[in-house]
């Protein structure tokens, strides 16, 4: 039995919460997970997960073996990235955690240039929802951030700044006038996430320190379309269903399609900074830092909003 490639399943059943969902992120068989997993319990003489029809729970003895396996995979990890610093080229497996929106729209269209520039790494990339501070099971974890300082005990490189901005298909503008104000807005077909039950608009100077700026706040009536799914809140824009709220990196294609067009230039909306970040590691494999310059230097780390510059539209001042 390879005993680390055992702990790794093991850990990689704990943390995706089955077997199954574990063998599809390994590329394995559930057949070959459960064995691996029974092996494991077999040779330590102890019950490590308590098996029920509904969900996994893991014994006593099996929270104190996570523990302990998830600190030697760390050690077994920096070992390896020691070694590997010795090499100039970057090699080997590269797991990534991301926002679902940032997966679709970004990372995958510029993974084939990563790809050619460092063909023998190769990435897992997941995409569960909403990621809001570093993943240790992953060795990269792409964090989005509004208007709170990042805090945790982890290493963060800036990406860039993007903004949630309104926009609607031209064809529903066409259909149903273009709003002159946040107030015009009551009389269209909004969709937002279920979870918003207001928006706030901002025009001219904006910040804790700057209350020059205007505001409008508008409570919608029942939204035509409410999901926390960002892509199908997009999708529907696309189609002409109302006008939604969806961050640049999602709609710079679109916009500089003509697909959608943008709402209420003048006025700004949620503004959040994406940082690609990695738990504090002492050794940090060059497979790593290679995919961290790579994003660094795709989306320019810089404090302010490439894709909307990039569809010649106007973006708010930090």
């Amino acid at each position: 039995m390879d005993r680390l490639h055992s702990m790794r399943v093991f850990c990689r059943v704990i943390d995706s919460g089955s077997f199954a969902a574990a063998a599809r992120e390994m590329n394995l068989s559930p057949a070959v997970v459960t064995r691996l997993v029974a092996d494991l319990e077999e040779h330590l003489g102890a019950r490590l997960i308590n098996r029920t029809t509904r969900r996994l729970s893991l014994t006593d003895i099996g929270e104190a073996y996570l523990e302990r396996t998830r600190q030697i995979l760390t050690e077994v990890e920096e070992a390896e990235a020691l070694a590997s610093t010795a090499s100039s080229e970057p090699r080997g497996h590269l797991r990534v955690l991301a926002p679902p929106a940032f997966a679709v729209h970004q990372i995958a269209k510029h993974l084939p240039k990563f790809h050619a520039q460092y063909p023998k790494v190769t990435i897992e990339l997941s995409a569960p929802g909403p990621v809001e501070t570093v993943d240790e099971t992953f060795d990269v974890s792409i964090i989005s951030v509004g208007r709170r300082p990042l805090d945790g005990d982890f290493i963060a490189r800036r990406l860039a700044r993007s903004e949630v901005i309104a926009c609607a298909s031209p064809e529903y503008l066409e259909r149903n006038g273009r709003p002159e104000h946040p107030s015009d807005l009551a009389l269209h077909e909004a969709m937002l996430p279920t979870f918003l039950r207001e928006i706030t608009f901002l025009r001219g100077p904006w910040g804790d320190d700057e209350p020059g700026g205007e505001s409008f706040t508008l409570v919608p009536h029942r939204p035509v379309l409410g999901t926390i799914h960002t892509d199908t809140l997009y999708a529907a824009a696309l189609h002409g269903l109302g006008i939604a709220g969806l961050p640049s990196f999602v709609v710079e294609d679109a916009l500089l399609e003509h697909a959608l067009e943008r709402v209420l230039p003048q006025w700004h909306l949620l503004t959040v900074t994406l940082y690609a970040a990695m738990p504090t590691r002492k050794h940090v494999p060059a497979r790593t830092r290679a995919f961290l310059d790579f994003l660094v230097q795709t989306f320019g780390g810089e404090d302010h909003d490439p894709w909307l510059i990039a569809a010649g539209c106007e973006t708010a001042r930090a």
